[in-house]
């Protein structure tokens, strides 16, 4: 538990005001002194994570927020617009009163986790004893659904019925992942995964979808053979039977399309996370609008981690490389308005806020796709490589106006 990458744990956040307790209360749930406590307003200044396993949740991450009513002259905007940004990161939350006190801030945020679809709990910290606390109260206005819990951080009382009430309100989603490929196989069925060991693979180790799709696989009980795209062909020479499936990295798509008979399902890992993390339909949907791409648009590409850039960096070089081929010329900048957005494939964040960001770009007007399938596209394999999801195939071919 304690080595689960973060995109597969929960993803707690406590919001509230300025020394509401949130950081004091976050020390006494994982009851180590992971945030700085002080009576000086504003001593959070950017989200703060903390990693752990806590029963009977399993692994979690909780994020330790800049009170919302910020208001100091040179830094509490930016620490409330931290905060809100955190928001979209978490999959349940806190909001942290330090006392029977409802004001407008915290109406506010109870809007926004609603709005959001981010289900909460209000917690009152006390200073006092638990005989001492008022079980009766609750904010005018509040939804009904919203518990209201006691607990105090300074005292320890109250923290295992905080608890208990995130693991009934977590997602359901949230606390089981989906599997990422042993559901497409047979009983006992073989996969053929084709990782390329070009200057762009991690020195002495795999990427995390190339991990964790082994580890999936295993766990369904599968077969799993792991090659180069040079192997390819010995890797079908050794097989007394054809694979049941074959997934290969992005960039040799093109590769592993030619040297995979057509009767032998193919697609690429960026799909199987789109699949996993976000709306497969929705993303393959999102590629249509990348055949329809003109010189001078605007195309957003947006990734989810912080990664070394490289020389020939996927999301800065190679991907708008091939956005220029689909639009059919060779340009290297965009300029107006935006036609869509290309992510990447999202192993490094959660479904939750995956699927948080597909919302803000359809609420923008704007379709979304991913790398995998923008390459696939731009190598002329995308049909190929979605065909073992009909739904998305069907919802491509929609949307390209393609016949059924």
């Amino acid at each position: 538990m304690n080595e689960s990458p973060k995109a597969l744990r929960l993803h707690i956040g406590l919001f509230g005001r300025r020394n509401a307790g949130k950081s004091s209360l976050l020390n006494a749930l994982v009851g180590q002194d992971v945030a700085i406590v002080s009576p000086t307003p504003g001593s959070t200044a950017d989200p703060v994570e903390k990693t752990l396993e806590m029963a009977p949740l399993g692994p979690v991450v909780f994020l330790d927020t800049a009170g919302l009513d910020d208001q100091e002259a040179s830094l509490g905007a930016q620490r409330v617009e931290r905060s809100l940004r955190a928001m979209r990161r978490v999959d349940v939350a806190l909001l942290v009163l330090d006392a029977p006190c409802w004001e407008a801030v915290d109406a506010d945020t109870a809007a926004r986790l609603a709005t959001a679809g981010i289900p909460f709990a209000v917690v009152v910290n006390s200073r006092g004893t638990a005989d001492a606390c008022d079980a009766a109260w609750r904010p005018d206005g509040l939804a009904a659904t919203v518990p209201v819990l006691w607990a105090s951080a300074r005292e320890g009382w109250g923290l295992e019925g905080i608890r208990a009430a995130l693991a009934r309100l977590a997602p359901a989603g949230a606390l089981k992942q989906p599997p990422l490929v042993h559901d497409l196989l047979p009983e006992h069925g073989t996969l053929l995964l084709v990782v390329p060991l070009d200057s762009g693979a991690p020195q002495g180790r795999l990427i995390l979808p190339q991990v964790q799709t082994i580890r999936d696989s295993l766990d369904g009980r599968c077969l799993c053979l792991v090659v180069t795209e040079e192997q390819l062909p010995q890797a079908f020479a050794a097989l007394r039977r054809p694979p049941d499936l074959v997934v290969c990295d992005s960039q040799v798509v093109h590769v592993a399309a030619r040297l995979t008979p057509p009767s032998v399902p193919l697609t690429t890992f960026s799909i199987l996370m789109a699949r996993a993390k976000g709306d497969l339909v929705a993303l393959a949907r999102g590629a249509a609008a990348l055949t329809r791409l003109r010189p001078g648009q605007t195309v957003l590409v947006q990734e989810a981690c912080s990664h070394h850039v490289q020389k020939d960096d996927i999301g800065r070089v190679k991907i708008p490389r091939l956005l220029a081929r689909l639009a059919g010329k060779e340009f290297t900048e965009y300029a107006g308005d935006a036609a869509a957005v290309v992510h990447c494939g999202a192993c490094a964040i959660t479904r939750g806020q995956m699927l948080a960001r597909l919302d803000e770009a359809r609420a923008h007007g704007l379709p979304m796709t991913n790398y995998g399938m923008c390459i696939s596209l731009a190598q002329g394999v995308l049909e190929r490589v979605l065909s073992p999801f009909p739904e998305a195939l069907a919802a491509w071919r929609a949307e390209a106006h393609l016949p059924g």
